[in-house]
Parts: C-alpha cells; structure tokens; sequence
C-alpha cells in the first residue's frame, strides 16, 4: 500500500461543494473512508480523523461521537499499519509513515475515550504491536508509544497483558530502557497490577519466572551505565511485588551489586545516591546472605576495601542528613528522603547484626564459613567502624527524641497524663503542643521503626552504657509505641514496634536509669498483658504461632532482667506467677515450631520462679499454690526435652528452687 501524501488530498464533502475544493471533512465521510475496502482510502480516513480529532476542542470532548469513530477504525488495519512501520528493512514505501499514523491515531484514542472504553480488547490488543514498533521509530514516534503504553498498563486488564507477553516480546523496550525512564514504570505497573488474579502456584512461578529474566534483561540492557534509573527500579519492584512473584536465587544479583558499587564510588549526585541506598536496603532485605556477601565479603586483605568505604558513606549520609531532618516532615521530598534514610538503616541494622555475629565466628576459618569472608577487613577498620556506628547511633538516638516531642507531647518526655488536651479542628484532634508531618505521622513513619531497629540492636549488644541511657531517655516513646499493636498477635500486618523496642529494652534495663525510666512509664504492667496473651495463645492453638512465641520468649527475657535487677519482686508482679501457675502445656510441635516453643516456656518458667524466689515470706505462703502448679509444669516440659540439653539442665534447677518453696 502506497502512503498518499496528505497534505494534497482533496476531499469532497456531502456533495454541497465542488470536487476541487479542500473543505474539513464531515464525520460521516470519514467513517466512509475508514470503512473502505481499499487500504489507500483508510490510510486517508486515518490522517483526516487525526487532523480533526486535534482541531475540534467539541469533539473531543463528545464522549459518544469518540467512541463512535473508534469502532470506525479496523484493529486489523492498524496491526498491518505497526507492523509493516516495524519491519527492519524498507522494502515498503513510507513505511516509517505508516507507523507513525498507526501510533498517533492509537495515542489518540487512549486520550480520548471514555475509561471504561480503555479496558476493550480494540485497544488493549494493539500492545504487542506498539511494544514491537519502538526499535524502528522515530524518537518523537518512540515517546508517543511509551505515553501510549503507560496510559494503557495503568489499567489491570492492559498491565494483565503486557504481563502475559513473551519475554522475547519486550525485548525492544528493554533495549530503549536506558534512553528512556518510564519504559520501566511501564514494567513496574504491568508486573505489580497485572499479576494480581494470578491464582494456583503454577501461574505464580511461571510469572516468577518471566519477571525474573525481564529483570535480567534489564540489568544487562543497562551495564556501561550509570544505572540509576534501574536501581531505584528494582528497589521499587521488590518492595512493592507480591512475595510470590519475587524472582529466587537471581542470576543478576552480582551484576546489580557490582552496579552499585561503581555508582557509589564515582561522586554519585543526589539522585544517584538515594539510587543505590534503597536498592541495598532491599536486597539485604530480601536476599540477606548472598547480597551481603556480593557487597561486603568475597574481598581480598586490602587497607581500604570498597565494601569499607560504601557502609561509610551510608552512615556519613545518616549523620548528615538527621540533624536538618525534621525541619524537612512538611517539604515535598520529605518522602523520599526518609525512604532514602529507611533504607540507610537497614544497611546499618544488617551490618551490625553481621559486627554481632563476629563473635560466634572467630574460632571458624574463612575455608569453613563463607560468612568469613569479610574478615579480611583489617582490624582497625572495623574498630573505626565500631566507632563511627557509635556516633551515628547517638545522632538517631536525639534526632528520635526530637522527632517524638515534636509529634507528641512538645516537651522532654512529658509523660501522657501531663500533656495539654486535644484541639478539636475539621482535620481531627490534634495535642495543642503537637507537631508532626501532616502525611507520615510518628508512629506510622517507617523510619522511626527502622531507626529503632538499628538502635535496639546496637545497644543490646555493646556494653556502652552511655548510649544505654541516651536511649534510656526515649522510654516514654518506646512504651506508647509498643501499645500500637498491644494485645495482637505478633503476626500482624501492621507497623510492628514490639520486638525492635524489646531489643533496645534488653540494653537500657541494664542501667539503673533505664529500670527507673521503664517503672515510670509502667513497662511492666504493659509487657506483661502481652506476655500472658501468647501463654493462652500458645495452648489455645496447635501449633502455636512461632512468630509468637518468639515475641513471648523476648518478652519474657526483658521481665528477667528487671526481675534481676531488683531486691524484692514487687505484689503487682506476681498477677504474672498466677498466669503462669494457670498454664495448660500444648503437646508438643515438630521442627522449629518446637525449638521456639520449647525456648518460650524455659524463659517463662524461669521468670515465674525468679518471681518466686525473689518474693517476701509473705507472698511466698499466700502463693504456695502457684509453686505447686508451677512445679507440675515444670516436670512436664521437662518431659519434652532432650537428655543433658540446656534446656533439661535449667528446669531441673528450676525444680531444685521450686522443692525448696513447696516442701
């Protein structure tokens, strides 16, 4: 089919002038046209439907009269329009033409008509022609099919198809990818809204799979690169894709890393920077061991490792950035900056978690343990690291503080009773002292739980008791947090405070100002309740939820330092031996299930007699019933533990103090 050229048609109107003269044609003559049989007469019906769908401002807004001229138009000729436009070779005249119409007149439609009329099959199957004409268009052609595209994947049925495509089919976006940034939101809302009804496991891992070398593709598309855009896309990706759909053991995880590493050691810009720490924080999220493996490990003995310079940059970025902070909750980019600073903590919690586990793996050799690996590191380096992550601790630690006070109470710690009342406005009621982030309040702001995740690590497991008692100073915030998700179950969805805020808890007790901080606010009598909801929970369901009795047994260690710490168990906490005495041990589960559980009533047992022991001659006689139940129980979970285990040797101690309290 020859390309007329358009700009000399003429076209006779309704027959109320002349052959010769050039008139706008009526819609009823263009329908004609589209509807011809001969492909010349539809190319013409196409460039003049174009000409005047861009000059009516009226038309365009006559919903019925759009929709109308859209099903004038044959899908078939338009799929013959991209696909002769995007044929490698020209052996067809004004091919490139044919394309460009095609792309137009579809762009068109996706502007024009009505929503509903987007998810119909007349335009959502043009996409495999349109992803295929992007490697033969022009650059102006190539912008119109990725505005074309993102406006027809931002609907589920339109993402659902550009999902189901062959990976081969998305090779030509793929190769544009580095050009062009919003080919890969195009990926992002296809993969996330159009595997959304995917239901048996089959369907899932075959996605899994597409989605896996798509992003494989991607990587190698954008080697030589600086790779920005594509880092702060697969951080994306994998924090907002469905778990099943998170591609397993990805061959590209090498590459991306090495990607990372090149962007921060190359004077990343602002851009670059928020780039490779989100997408670190996610990898280590999802593919702890062998990311943090490619960023940290596999390294030769050298004075000044890249690893070393990359975990440093990250903490100068948090010390940098925390002090200006909260001046910034209201300001546009407050989101992304604290998804840059969630991010960064995440970094600095693995890495510290990865300094803890040293410990455990100083008798091993490198051959033995892979986790070795960065021991390479030289000494003094980690010792200046240690130090630097103290520093930083101590800025998040005042940056919380500051942050909590401003949110809460505009005040050092007031505690809740002493705060001024609520000011009731149409946006709700508000503390008359408070200020906060009008979008991210505190207790929603996924920072501040990353941030105590990285401070409840640190301070648990380094004996400086001066960060103890800085972060002694948050209680007020700790104990109001922690009762965001009070009396629920460990497993749920919500923002979940409680096991970050039982590490830190597990350091502060340890100084005399953290037990005074922790009285004060009632920590006690709050952790307690939850203490005694996984005791039922844990007998009231088989198996017992072992994200639960996880928490019960962090609960249950916290208790115990305190009791420790104190002369005389206090009458308000034996409430908690009655509980215990009223246990109905659960048979016992198989696999881990039975470690956690198994670990849970050891602690709790051993609190119940610490309780016990502690307790004045008085409320030993007026609860010797209690220690008689408490024994029985005891004997029982003896009964499910393993000859000379740990756990046998501390209940049969445990039955040693109890005898002494019952005989």
């Amino acid at each position: 089919m020859d390309v007329p050229e358009i700009s000399k048609l003429q076209v006779q109107d309704d027959g109320q002038n002349g052959p010769n003269t050039t008139t706008d044609p009526s819609i009823e003559k263009i329908q004609q046209l589209l509807k011809a049989k001969d492909g010349t007469s539809r190319f013409v019906g196409l460039a003049l439907l174009k000409s005047v769908l861009d000059n009516s401002p009226e038309l365009q807004r006559d919903e019925r009269t759009i929709t109308m001229l859209w099903s004038s138009v044959s899908p078939k000729f338009l799929d013959r329009l991209l696909r002769t436009g995007s044929q490698a070779g020209r052996g067809q005249k004004n091919s490139k033409d044919m394309l460009d119409m095609a792309v137009a007149v579809i762009h068109t439609f996706t502007v024009l008509l009505p929503q509903e009329s987007i998810n119909h099959p007349s335009l959502l199957n043009r996409i495999p022609g349109l992803v295929k004409g992007v490697l033969h268009s022009s650059k102006e052609t190539t912008e119109v099919i990725i505005k074309t595209l993102l406006t027809l994947v931002a609907v589920p049925e339109g993402a659902k198809c550009f999902a189901n495509l062959d990976v081969d089919d998305w090779t030509p976006l793929v190769e544009i990818a580095p050009e062009h940034a919003h080919v890969l939101t195009i990926f992002i809302w296809a993969w996330e809204k159009g595997t959304a009804e995917l239901g048996d496991e089959q369907s899932k891992n075959g996605m899994r799979s597409k989605i896996d070398k798509g992003i494989q593709a991607l990587v190698s598309s954008f080697i030589g690169t600086d790779a920005t855009n594509l880092l702060e896309f697969i951080s994306h990706l994998l924090r907002t894709l469905d778990e099943h759909l998170i591609p397993q053991n990805p061959t590209w995880l090498g590459s991306v890393t090495k990607l990372i590493h090149n962007l921060s050691t190359n004077k990343p810009t602002a851009a670059s920077r928020s780039a490779y720490i989100n997408c670190t924080g996610v990898l280590l999220l999802v593919y702890p061991d062998p990311a943090f493996e490619l960023l940290f490990g596999s390294e030769q003995y050298s004075s000044n490792p890249p690893a070393y310079l990359f975990i440093t940059l990250v903490l100068v970025d948090l010390r940098a950035t925390l002090p200006s902070l909260l001046e910034k909750l209201n300001d546009p980019d407050y989101p992304q900056i604290s998804q840059r600073l969630t991010s960064a903590l995440d970094i600095l919690t693995v890495f510290i978690s990865r300094l803890i586990a040293l410990d455990g793996l100083e008798d091993d050799s490198t051959e033995s343990n892979p986790e070795n690996n960065w021991l390479k590191w030289p000494p003094e380096l980690i010792i200046k690291l240690s130090k630097s992550i103290h520093e930083t601790i101590a800025i998040i630690i005042e940056h919380l503080r500051d942050r909590w006070d401003a949110s809460t109470a505009g005040a050092h710690g007031l505690h809740p009773e002493a705060r001024a009342g609520s000011a009731h406005t149409n946006a709700g009621s508000h503390k008359t002292l408070a200020w906060d982030s009008k979008d991210s309040a505190a207790t929603t702001d996924a920072f501040i739980q990353s941030a105590i995740r990285a401070i409840g690590l640190w301070i648990r497991d380094d004996d400086n008791d001066t960060r103890r008692k800085e972060a002694a100073g948050l209680m007020d915030m700790f104990m109001e947090l922690y009762q965001t998700n009070h009396g629920v179950s460990f497993q749920t969805n919500r923002v979940e405070y409680r096991l970050p805020i039982l590490a830190a808890l597990e350091g502060i007790l340890r100084t005399k100002r953290g037990v005074e901080a922790f009285t004060t606010y009632e920590g006690w009598k709050i952790l307690s309740q939850d203490l005694r909801m996984v005791l039922q929970e844990s007998s009231a369901s088989y198996p017992p939820p072992e994200v639960d009795l996880i928490g019960g047994t962090r609960i249950a260690v916290v208790l115990q330092i305190l009791a420790d710490e104190v002369s005389s168990t206090p009458e308000e906490w034996m409430g908690l031996v009655t509980a215990v005495a009223a246990y109905d041990v659960p048979a016992a589960p198989k696999g881990a299930a039975r470690e956690a559980l198994l670990d849970f009533q050891t602690d709790v047992l051993n609190l119940a007699v610490t309780l016990l022991m502690k307790a004045s001659p008085g409320l030993r006689k007026r609860y010797v019933h209690s220690a008689s139940a408490i024994r029985g129980i005891v004997k029982q979970v003896r009964g499910t533990t393993d000859e000379g285990s740990d756990a046998a040797k501390g209940l049969e101690d445990m039955l040693l103090d109890l005898d002494t309290l019952v005989d």
